[in-house]
């Protein structure tokens, strides 16, 4: 029987997933990151990006594996059909940056400024990412898949088909957000420190409402005592 047949909602639309095919690729030999710059077919390796300023540039169909990104600069930067792989770094600036059908695998990150960015059909698999800062971000067709966020700021970010699977996030902030078609029913570990007023849009499991009973409680003001 359906779900409309039965009276149940249909669940949330399912997310769109990036499919990158990178041609044969060429090292990149050249010195640092420029501005502006434009890097098109290119393997980034085990390259130390520390501080470099790269605002404004454009990767298509580029690698970039175990890469120090410690406080690079690259705001507004753009990667399209790219893969980025344990690359590692505290303090990136992506603010206003561009994603489009990006995988980011096993990544090691703290403070990575992406306030304002863009991402569209993006993996994020692996890793650990801590005070992942996306406030005013707008994110369609994402999945955070075996991920551990520690502190993610979504704050004013409009969320459309984001999917968490077998990831675990550690007191996140969802104020003022906008979703619609999130899934958290398979996180591992849901921990919501602000925002459960903006859930609507979102699809949680039975478990995880029970979970989160104690904070619902608590954020309309309702008192439990046995």
């Amino acid at each position: 029987m359906s779900a409309a047949k039965a009276g149940r909602r249909p669940g949330p639309k399912a997310v769109r997933r990036p499919e990158v095919r990178l041609p044969e690729l060429v090292g990149f030999g050249g010195g640092g990151l420029e501005p502006d710059g434009d890097y098109d077919g290119l393997l980034f390796d085990g390259l130390d990006l520390a501080g470099q300023e790269g605002a404004g540039a454009r990767f298509l169909d580029c690698r970039l594996s175990g890469c120090g990104l410690d406080e690079a600069r690259l705001a507004r930067v753009r990667f399209l059909d790219c893969v980025l792989e344990g690359v590692r770094g505290v303090g990136a600036d992506l603010s206003d940056a561009g994603f489009r059908d990006v995988e980011l695998a096993d990544a090691r990150l703290g403070g990575v400024q992406l306030q304002g960015a863009v991402l569209e059909r993006v993996l994020v698999r692996g890793g650990k990412i801590d005070y992942l800062n996306l406030r005013g971000a707008r994110l369609k067709d994402v999945v955070f898949e075996g991920v551990v966020l520690v502190e993610p700021d979504f704050g004013n970010a409009v969320l459309e088909r984001v999917e968490f699977r077998e990831c675990v996030v550690r007191r996140a902030d969802f104020s003022g957000v906008r979703m619609t078609d999130v899934d958290l029913r398979a996180a591992a570990e849901l921990d919501i420190a602000r925002g459960l007023d903006r859930l609507a849009g979102a699809v949680i499991s039975p478990a995880q409402l029970l979970d989160l009973a104690p904070a619902f409680a608590a954020h309309l003001g309702v008192r439990v005592e046995p």
